[in-house]
C-alpha cells in the first residue's frame, strides 16, 4: 500500500467510539453480556456482534486478502503441510492476482519457529538495480523515482522469499506449493476488483510492450463500452507465468532425480529463477522496457534470514522486522503509550484519540529521517529509537491541549551512546518538504506563487476543484493496500507476511510472465528528504510492508498484519491495544474504529504530508467532534476506518486457534 497497489476503497463501519474495560473472559465468548463500564458514561458501548464472524480452528487457521488464496492455503493444510507450507501457497497464489501484487514483488515475512521457540524474519525485499543512483534520477528530472515503469522497480523478490520459506521451514515440495497458482496462471475465474482495476489502468499497461497482451484481452475486439480488460468472472490466462512456474517444478524435479534432497532441490529452482534462463529473460525483457537490472544484479541478490527487532508492553514481546520497513515505528508507538494510562482516557475518547496520534506522529518523524537499509552505513540507530527512556523523552514532548502540527524527529543517539552524524540535516527539517520544480512522479511540478493562487480561487471554484484531486489522489496513495498472509498450526509453526509489488499497471518483463515491482518509488534522491533512505545500487527501500507477531510468556500470542501503505502500522497498533488494553475478541478488535495521522510524510508518489489532518470515523458523537477540532485537527469522516486486518489468537485456555479477518475488503479466512 502501502502498501502501494491499488486504493482500496475506505469503506469503513459505523461503529459507537467507546468500550469498555471488558474482562479477559470476553475472549472466550463473544456474545455474553458486557461486564459494566469501567469510563464515563458519556461514551456507548459498541456492538457486541461483528459483521463477520469469528473463525475457530482446533488444528489450523489460514488468513489472506483473497478468498481463493486462502483456499489455496487450506488446500496445504488438508494434505498434511504446516503453516509455513499453506503460507507459501498462498503468497504463489496471490502472485497470480496482479491488482494485489505480482512475483516481481517483494516479500516480508516473521515465523515462529516452535522447534527453537524463536522468532525469525525473511527479509526478501528487491534492491536498487545497477545505475540506481540519486544522480541518474536527478538528470532526468525526479525528485524520487517515479511510480510506475521500469525505473520504479527493484530486484525481484517474492520468488526467492517463497523458495526460501518453504526450503528452510517447510514440509511440502516446491512442485505441491505451487500447484494451485499453476492452475491459476492456466485459467481462473478473475474477480471483479482485479479485472476493473486492469480496465481503469488500460492506458498506463498499454505504454509497456508485454503488459498489454497478457492483461488486455478483448484489446483487439472491444466489448461493450470499449472494454478492453477481461469481465469478472471471466477466465483470466497467464500462460507466461504458468511456464515460469513449471520451470522452477522442473528444475526441482530435476535435482532430486539427481539426489539432492527436499531443501536443495528447492535451492535449484531458486538459482534457476536468479541466474538461469529466467533470470535472463528477465533481465532482457526489464532492459527492452528501459529498465536497469543486469544478470549480475539477479545473482548476487540473496534473501536475508534476520533476527527480527521486539518491545515488551506490559509483558508481551511485540516483533516486527527491522529497520529498513516501518514496522519499528509501531513499537516506538508502543513504547510511548505505555507511559501513560489508556484506560482512564476511555476508549476512543478525546484525550485517547490525542494520545494515540501524537504517539503515532512522534515515531513516525522519527521513521521519516531514520530508518532505511541498516547495511549500509551509517547504519539507522535502532537501539535508541527503541529505548526506553528514548520513549520517556518523547512522550514528555507531547502537548496535551493541542495538536502538534510542527513535530520533527529526535534525537535517539544520546540513547546508545552515540553522536548523531545527520545533526545539521535534523536541525532543518521540515513537517513538508518544499516543493520544487523536478518531476515527481513522472509528472512536472507546478508551482504556484501565493498570489496567482489567490487568483485562481476566483475562477468560478476551479482552483478548489483541482485541490480536491490532488489531495484525493494523496490519499489514494496513502492507503493504497496489497495483501497480507496469516497461517498458524496446531503444531506451533506461526507465519505472517506482508507480500507486495508488481501490482497493475505493472511492466511484464519479457515472457517471464513477472510484474515488475515499483517499490523504488519509496527512496528519495536527497539526504534532505531523508539522509539513510538515499537510492543507491545495491541498496534496500524503506518500505511500509510490516507483518506483526506478539509472544506471551514465551508462546505465541497474536500474529496480525494489515495492507495500506503507510497506514498500516496506525491500524496495527491501534488493533494491538484494542486487543490488549479493550479486551476485545480478535474479531471484535479488527472492525473497530481507527484513527490515522497524515502527518508523516507519504512513502509514495510525491512523499507529501497533511499535518494536523485526521481520519475518525463518520458514527463519531459530536461532541468528540468538537473536542478534537478544538485541538487543532481537520478531521476528515469515513464509514470504515479499521483497515483490512488479519490476525490469529491463541486460545490457551481450550488450546484452540481465533481467526479474524476485517470486514474491509475482500480478506478472508478459513479455518479447521
Amino acid at each position: 500500500m502501502p502498501p502501494l497497489s491499488r486504493p482500496l476503497p475506505r469503506l469503513r463501519l459505523a461503529l459507537a467510539l467507546a468500550l469498555p474495560a471488558l474482562t479477559p473472559a470476553v475472549l472466550a465468548a463473544q456474545d455474553r453480556p458486557a461486564p459494566e463500564r469501567a469510563t464515563s458514561a458519556e461514551w456507548p458501548l459498541p456492538p457486541r456482534r461483528t459483521n463477520k464472524p469469528p473463525l475457530h480452528g482446533r488444528h489450523w487457521v489460514a488468513v489472506t486478502g483473497k478468498p481463493i488464496a486462502a483456499t489455496a492455503g487450506a488446500m496445504m493444510f488438508q494434505r498434511g503441510g504446516n503453516a509455513v507450507d499453506a503460507a507459501a501457497a498462498m503468497l504463489a497464489a496471490t502472485c497470480t492476482m496482479w491488482d494485489t501484487l505480482s512475483c516481481g514483488g517483494e516479500t516480508q515475512a516473521l515465523i515462529y519457529n516452535p522447534k527453537t521457540k524463536k522468532v525469525i524474519g525473511i527479509n526478501a525485499l528487491g534492491v536498487a538495480p545497477s545505475g540506481a543512483t540519486a544522480a541518474y534520477y536527478r538528470s532526468k528530472g525526479y525528485r524520487y523515482p517515479p511510480e510506475y515503469g521500469p525505473l520504479a522497480a527493484v530486484t525481484p523478490g517474492t520468488p526467492g522469499g517463497l523458495m526460501t520459506m518453504l526450503a528452510e521451514y517447510g514440509t511440502m515440495t516446491l512442485e505441491q506449493v505451487l500447484a494451485p497458482a499453476i492452475e491459476m496462471a492456466d485459467g481462473y475465474a478473475i474477480d471483479a476488483q482485479t479485472a476493473n482495476k486492469i480496465e481503469s489502468d488500460k492506458n498506463e499497461i498499454k505504454k509497456w510492450k508485454v503488459a498489454p497482451t497478457i492483461m488486455l484481452p478483448h484489446r483487439d475486439a472491444p466489448l461493450a463500452g470499449g472494454r478492453e480488460a477481461p469481465e469478472p468472472g471471466e477466465i483470466f490466462r497467464q500462460p507466461d507465468l504458468a511456464a515460469t512456474f513449471r520451470k522452477l517444478v522442473d528444475a526441482e524435479r530435476t535435482a532430486r532425480r539427481a539426489g539432492k534432497d527436499r531443501r536443495a532441490a528447492i535451492y535449484a529452482a531458486y538459482d534457476r529463477f536468479y541466474k538461469g534462463d529466467i533470470a535472463q529473460e528477465l533481465v532482457r525483457g526489464t532492459r527492452e522496457e528501459g529498465g536497469l537490472f543486469t544478470l549480475q544484479d539477479l545473482a548476487s541478490w540473496k534473501v536475508k534470514i534476520e533476527t527480527p527487532v521486539s518491545v515488551s508492553y506490559k509483558g508481551i514481546e511485540v516483533y516486527k522486522l527491522p529497520i529498513w520497513q516501518q514496522g519499528p515505528a509501531m513499537l516506538q508507538a508502543l513504547n510511548i503509550l505505555e507511559n501513560a494510562d489508556l484506560k482512564a482516557m476511555g476508549y476512543n475518547s478525546p484525550r485517547y484519540i490525542h494520545a494515540v496520534y501524537q504517539a503515532m506522529s512522534l515515531a513516525f518523524a522519527d521513521r521519516d529521517f531514520y530508518y532505511g537499509d541498516p547495511s549500509y552505513e551509517p547504519a539507522p540507530p535502532t537501539q535508541g529509537l527503541l529505548s526506553k527512556e528514548y520513549a520517556k523523552q518523547r512522550y514528555a514532548q507531547i502537548d496535551w491541549a493541542r495538536n502538534d502540527s510542527t513535530i520533527k524527529p529526535g534525537d535517539p543517539y544520546p540513547f546508545q551512546g552515540g553522536t548523531n552524524p545527520y545533526r545539521d540535516l535534523l536541525a532543518r527539517w521540515t513537517v513538508q518538504p518544499a516543493p520544487d520544480t523536478l518531476k515527481r512522479s513522472g509528472q512536472q511540478d507546478r508551482v504556484v506563487p501565493q498570489e496567482d493562487a489567490n487568483a485562481a480561487k476566483d475562477e468560478a471554484g476551479a482552483f478548489a476543484t483541482e485541490m480536491a484531486t490532488h489531495d484525493s489522489a494523496f490519499t489514494a496513495q496513502f492507503h493504497a493496500g496489497t495483501t497480507s498472509i496469516e497461517a498458524a498450526d496446531t503444531s506451533g509453526w506461526v507465519v505472517s507476511i506482508t507480500p507486495s509489488g508488481g501490482w497493475v499497471p505493472a511492466v511484464i518483463a519479457g515472457r517471464t510472465g513477472i510484474g515488475l515491482s515499483q517499490r523504488a518509488q519509496s527512496f528519495v534522491t536527497a539526504k534532505e528528504d531523508g539522509p539513510f533512505n538515499v537510492i543507491q545500487p545495491g541498496k534496500r527501500p524503506r518500505v511500509t510492508l510490516t507483518p506483526t507477531l506478539a509472544l506471551k510468556d514465551g508462546v505465541p500470542f497474536l500474529a496480525f498484519a494489515v495492507q495500506g501503505g503507510d497506514s498500516q502500522d496506525q491500524n496495527l497498533l491501534q488493533y494491538f491495544l484494542n486487543v490488549v488494553e479493550w479486551g476485545m475478541t480478535p474479531q471484535q478488535a479488527a472492525e473497530a474504529p481507527n484513527v490515522n495521522t497524515y502527518q508523516m510524510r507519504s512513502s509514495f508518489g510525491a512523499h507529501e504530508s497533511r499535518p494536523g489532518r485526521i481520519l475518525v470515523n463518520s458514527s463519531t458523537p459530536d461532541p468528540v467532534r468538537t473536542a478534537l477540532r478544538n485541538m487543532g485537527y481537520t478531521l476528515e469522516f469515513e464509514s470504515r476506518t479499521n483497515g483490512p486486518i488479519n490476525a490469529i489468537w491463541f486460545d490457551r485456555k481450550h488450546r484452540t486457534l481465533w481467526g479474524a479477518s476485517a470486514h474491509h475488503g475482500e480478506d478472508h479466512g478459513i479455518a479447521w
